[in-house]
């Protein structure tokens, strides 16, 4: 029976990726049934919302979607379509493979570490006070009178809430991760050093969820220390699970270890619902030029594959990316070893290559 998933192309150059991707899905020999949907700044300018009421339903009905990057606006406009997505469907887990290919540019060839990011709390929770606002004005005499914390009256406030339901339920699925996936440890990164009440909580609540696996490695970090250790030796690392905000930044930081967020998948997981993505912006400048390179959705394909249960089918499509990217010849500008390089593909060309190399692979069975 065809998986029926939520398919959301998003703008820029969402669709030129989301729809390459949607081609080598396909070509797994995997049926589908896509539903269609918008979100992004396209339908926010025709309709007046990024993220329409037709687009969570369909996410509500069929509990997975894959989704192209959209375009959020610094400073004005919407907020995120990807916070609003996580916090509307509890999305808590956001699990970001960084692994080095074969012919890839890296420093770091080693690199294999899977990121998993709670998503819904800390300073990404939105709970933020504008600067010289009256509910700013109040806390900051709040914490003034009441808490002898003065605050400059010339500043803006954010609330970062770290709670034991939250932690627990994410550092519970960094173990599941680890388990199902074969890892052998679980390092749980913080700054408890210094936020005693909230990272405190967090590596507290970490150590008690890692009583319950014995059979799993762990270990703790400070924040800093652990991206000083990523850079030197990463080898070390296995399965990362951090509080919102650190885990934006590192899983950023691993996918510049790996060639950059053109490679980075990612994935967000709740409670029977997923949405699939890839961790890099819209970048509408290459908008329409067929340049853009596709990796990384299509590894969020390869992610949602093993969701829906299809793992042979997500290991066929993994090996064909990463064969591609090793002979390195039909491969978008960004994955030659100069980007001028004339013999680079488009993005087009890109999901032909890995269409046949799947083809290839499945004849030399």
């Amino acid at each position: 029976m065809a998986h029926k998933v939520t398919f959301i192309p998003g703008d820029g150059i969402g669709p030129e990726i989301a729809e390459a991707t949607r081609r080598v899905l396909e070509a797994t020999g995997v049926e589908f049934d896509w539903d269609f949907q918008e979100a992004g700044i396209d339908v926010y300018e025709r309709e007046g919302t990024p993220l329409p009421e037709s687009t969570l339903e369909s996410i509500r009905r069929n509990k997975v979607a894959i989704k192209g990057p959209t375009t959020t606006p610094v400073g004005t406009g919407h907020r995120s379509i990807n916070v609003a997505l996580r916090q509307a469907f509890d999305l808590y887990a956001c699990i970001r493979p960084c692994k080095a290919y074969e012919g890839v540019r890296t420093r770091f060839p080693e690199t294999d570490i899977v990121i998993v990011r709670e998503n819904t709390e800390d300073l990404y929770a939105g709970i933020e006070f504008e600067r010289n606002s009256a509910e700013c004005e109040r806390l900051r005499r709040f914490l003034a009178d009441e808490l002898a914390s003065p605050v400059r009256d010339d500043a803006g406030i954010s609330i970062k809430p770290i709670s034991v339901f939250g932690s627990e339920r994410v550092v519970e699925a960094a173990f599941r991760y680890a388990k199902d996936n074969g890892r052998r440890k679980v390092t749980a990164a913080h700054k408890a050093n210094i936020m005693k009440f909230t990272d405190g909580l967090f590596l507290e609540v970490a150590r008690q969820v890692a009583e319950r696996h014995p059979e799993i490695e762990f270990e703790d970090r400070i924040i800093d220390n652990l991206c000083n250790q990523l850079v030197s030796r990463p080898e070390e690392y296995d399965v990362i699970v951090l509080p919102n905000l650190y885990g934006d930044i590192v899983s950023d930081l691993g996918a510049g270890m790996i060639g950059g967020l053109g490679l980075a998948p990612g994935a967000n997981i709740g409670e029977g619902c997923a949405i699939f993505e890839a961790t890099h912006g819209s970048a509408p400048k290459y908008k329409g030029l067929n340049k853009a390179n596709p990796t990384a959705l299509m590894l969020s394909g390869v992610l949602m594959l093993r969701y829906l249960g299809e793992s042979a089918a997500a290991d066929r499509l993994e090996r064909a990316i990463a064969e591609v990217i090793r002979k390195g010849e039909k491969v978008t500008y960004d994955l030659k070893p100069r980007r001028d390089d004339p013999t680079a593909v488009g993005t087009s060309e890109y999901a032909d290559a890995v269409i046949e190399e799947m083809q290839r692979l499945g004849a030399a069975v």
